[in-house]
């Protein structure tokens, strides 16, 4: 039996006649960070998708903790714990901090766990505490990029997944966001992250998938996929 707690096995998917992924398999590592990179159009995204339940996996499967979860919705995955922090934030702007963050823990399993989650939130982001009233709307992109992440700490995840975590922020500001995964990776949650800063998010994760044309192009640990000649070329631009 996999030590796995998501795998994804020969995934095949996209969009009505439009094949994005074609039988691409990952295994994500309890504990660890798990990385997908590639250029825009690799199929990153679409995998995410199909992964959590908001597009149809066409053949293939998907697992989590050992069972077989492909059928099943967007919002079933989420309640057992399989969180996405979306592209693009997607935050109420017109909502204070505090209640876009009570809107993250929306499930079952993690409304038990909010005040513990909330106090939680509020070590990793103290910006965020002290503008708890403030409306989303007001923030920076850096500022509601850590919103949007803490709104997926609220879920009590079992895998949190974050998808373009960088995207249009400063070097600084995306420093410090690397620096918080540090620390939830050291505190023993389970991350997936795409992304397309990859000397950052190989610098960071355990392993990492590159994807390519909505194939698998090469796998191993972050290091390993980060000396390789190939990647290198293709990706970083060395």
């Amino acid at each position: 039996m996999s030590e796995a707690l998501l795998e994804l096995e020969d995934v095949v998917s996209g969009y009505d006649e439009l094949q994005v992924l074609w039988g691409v398999s990952v295994a994500v590592m309890p504990k660890r960070l798990t990385t997908l990179v590639g250029a825009n159009g690799a199929g990153k995204t679409t995998l995410l998708r199909a992964a959590l339940g908001s597009i149809r996996v066409w053949s293939g499967r998907v697992r989590f903790e050992g069972e077989d979860v492909t059928r099943l919705s967007a919002y079933q995955k989420a309640a057992r714990g399989l969180v996405l922090v979306p592209e693009g934030r997607q935050l109420f702007n017109d909502m204070t901090v505090e209640e876009n963050l009570e809107l993250g823990a929306y499930t079952a399993r993690a409304r038990p766990d909010y005040a513990a989650n909330l106090e939680r939130v509020f070590t990793y982001f103290p910006r965020l505490k002290e503008r708890r009233k403030q409306k989303a709307g007001t923030f920076s992109g850096g500022e509601q990029q850590m919103l949007a992440v803490a709104r997926g700490l609220m879920a009590s995840p079992k895998v949190l997944i974050i998808d373009e975590l960088s995207l249009g922020l400063s070097p600084l500001l995306t420093q410090q966001l690397f620096g918080t995964l540090a620390d939830l990776k050291n505190d023993g949650l389970t991350l997936v992250l795409v992304e397309q800063n990859l000397h950052l998010a190989l610098a960071l994760s355990d392993y990492a998938y590159v994807l390519a044309e909505g194939r698998l192009h090469s796998e191993g640990p972050s290091r390993e996929v980060a000396n390789d000649p190939d990647v290198r070329k293709a990706y970083m631009g060395m």
